[in-house]
């Protein structure tokens, strides 16, 4: 049996967003000394509530100071909406963080879907391959991108990016971005990083809070039964961490850690 998903509970987001905050410092400066930038994706729902909660408090320390003017920020999935419209995970992220962060602490570089193509949807997973092409280096030398770390939430019915339970696109082997046109969470318009894509990440992390969560995480845990949460850690071992309160995993048997 290989290596297991980190589990990290906590009493609740006030003790959650500071582990979080270290841990994606840690990425970082992992990332910065590799290759000189921070390549992280972001997914949408919850997550950049808390993500902002964690990343626009202060620095405890040298080692957790962020050095936005590096980042690179994708999304993990995106709608096929307006960059404005109250669906768009690039305007949550935007209204949550991106706003917010205070002048002179660096401005990342982020890449949101190209809103031309909203129409079609496989021109904007193509469109938005290309994206990744351009930071990652082409395709003839590279298989598929390596992200320093993707941030994931963690659906009521074990999905994340756009990658749904029994979707075919669980499948998908060779494209970096797919299309979904039938969602069965509105909106059904998206694209999505396919799980090789998610799966060759330096560092994945789930947030999840919430006894709304249990009932999931018990399944994704005890048994898998190919939710795509559970795929994910299944193939990335313990390159991946969830950030959960105690609350989300009453009653999961699993090892947890208090913190990293």
């Amino acid at each position: 049996m290989g290596k297991q998903a980190n589990l990290c509970s906590f009493s609740g987001v006030d003790t959650l967003a500071p582990a979080l905050r270290s841990y994606v410092a840690q990425c970082q400066n992992a990332g910065i000394a590799r290759h000189g930038a921070f390549k992280i994706a972001v997914s949408g729902g919850s997550l950049p509530s808390t993500l902002a909660r964690a990343l626009l408090a202060p620095a405890t320390s040298s080692a957790e100071e962020l050095h936005l003017d590096k980042w690179e920020i994708f999304f993990a999935d995106e709608r096929a909406v307006p960059l404005d419209h109250a669906d768009s995970n690039y305007g949550l992220l935007k209204t949550e963080f991106l706003d917010k962060i205070p002048v002179g602490a660096g401005t990342p570089t982020v890449h949101p879907i190209d809103t031309e193509h909203l129409d079609d949807t496989q021109e904007l997973a193509d469109q938005y391959e290309q994206a990744l092409v351009k930071s990652f280096a082409s395709r003839d030398s590279v298989k598929l991108p390596i992200f320093d770390l993707i941030l994931l939430g963690c659906g009521p019915d074990g999905h994340t990016c756009s990658l749904f339970p029994g979707h075919e696109l669980l499948r998908e082997k060779t494209a970096w971005v797919a299309p979904i046109e039938d969602s069965p969470k509105p909106p059904p318009r998206r694209i999505t990083l396919t799980i090789p894509v998610v799966t060759h990440a330096v560092q994945v992390a789930f947030v999840a809070t919430g006894g709304g969560k249990k009932a999931i995480m018990k399944e994704i845990f005890e048994d898998g039964n190919e939710l795509p949460c559970a795929l994910v850690n299944e193939a990335t071992g313990d390159r991946c961490t969830w950030f959960v309160d105690h609350a989300a995993v009453e009653g999961v048997s699993y090892p947890r850690k208090g913190s990293l």
